[in-house]
C-alpha cells in the first residue's frame, strides 16, 4: 500500500476511535459545529413495551468495554430531555413549573458532553478521558466498569424564583424522573445502567471542570451489560 494511504488510514482510524460516544466512526456524519454534534431523530414508537421494559429493568454493575453508538447515546438523551411536543417546548420528564434545573451530560474516554433538548444535540465540553477524572472522584463498581456515564446536575438558581425553598426537593425528583426514563430506554435497547447516589456531589462537579453552582443529583453508569449477568 502507498505511504500516503497507509498515512490515510491511520488518520482515518485515529478519528473514528476519538467519536467512539458520539458514533460518528460507524455514520460518518460530521458534527455540526466544531463542538456540536446533532444526535439522530429518537424512535419515538414501537420496540419494547413499557410493561415489558419495566419487568426487565435491573441493576447491573458490570459492563462489557464496548462503546455506545451515536443511536443509543441519541435515544438516551432523548428520554432523558428530549422535546416530546415541539410547540411548547414539552420535554420526556416532568418538571415543576417548568423550571428545568437538571443539566444532562455525558461522559466517556473521549470527553465530556452536555445535551442540549432545543437541539437534540451533544455540545462537547471537554476532550480526554474525562471518564477517568470521574472515577478518581466515585469508587462505585459501576462507574469504573461502565464505558459511558450520565451525569444529572442540578442548577437550583433557576427554579428558586418560582419554587422558593422547595425547589431542592422539585430538583431532586425531577432527577428521579429522567433517571427512570433513561434506565428503562436502556432496557428497551439491550443496555443496562445502574442509578449512583452515593458520590461527593461538589467534588464529582470540580473533578470534571464544571460550574461550581452545580450539584451532582445523580451518576447512570450505562453500557451492555457484561456476559454471565
Amino acid at each position: 500500500m502507498p505511504r500516503k494511504m497507509i498515512s490515510l488510514v491511520i488518520v482515518a482510524i485515529a478519528t473514528a476511535s476519538c467519536l467512539a460516544l458520539v458514533g460518528l466512526g460507524e455514520s460518518g456524519a460530521p458534527p455540526a459545529a466544531a463542538d456540536e454534534v446533532t444526535l439522530p431523530p429518537p424512535v419515538t414508537s414501537g420496540g419494547m413495551s413499557l410493561a415489558e421494559a419495566i419487568g426487565k429493568r435491573r441493576s447491573v454493575r458490570r459492563f462489557a468495554p464496548t462503546p455506545l453508538t451515536q443511536v443509543e447515546v441519541s435515544q438516551l438523551c432523548w428520554a432523558a430531555q428530549g422535546i416530546t411536543e415541539p410547540d411548547q417546548g414539552l420535554r420526556a420528564s416532568p418538571s415543576a413549573m417548568a423550571t428545568y434545573p437538571v443539566d444532562v451530560f455525558m461522559i466517556d474516554a473521549t470527553g465530556l458532553y452536555q445535551y442540549d433538548p432545543g437541539k437534540h444535540a451533544l455540545r462537547r465540553l471537554a476532550e480526554g478521558d474525562m471518564l477517568a477524572r470521574l472515577r478518581s472522584a466515585v469508587g462505585q463498581a459501576p462507574v469504573r466498569s461502565a464505558p459511558a456515564c450520565m451525569l444529572l446536575a442540578l442548577d437550583y438558581e433557576r427554579s428558586r424564583g418560582r419554587c422558593g425553598d422547595r425547589a431542592e426537593r422539585y430538583g431532586l425528583l425531577e432527577a428521579g424522573h429522567i433517571a427512570q426514563n433513561v434506565l428503562l430506554a436502556a432496557t428497551a435497547m439491550g443496555l443496562a445502567g445502574c442509578p449512583v447516589g452515593g458520590m461527593d456531589e461538589h467534588n464529582c462537579i470540580k473533578v470534571l471542570g464544571l460550574p461550581e453552582k452545580l450539584v451532582a443529583a445523580y451518576l447512570l453508569p450505562i453500557g451492555h451489560p457484561e456476559k454471565g449477568q
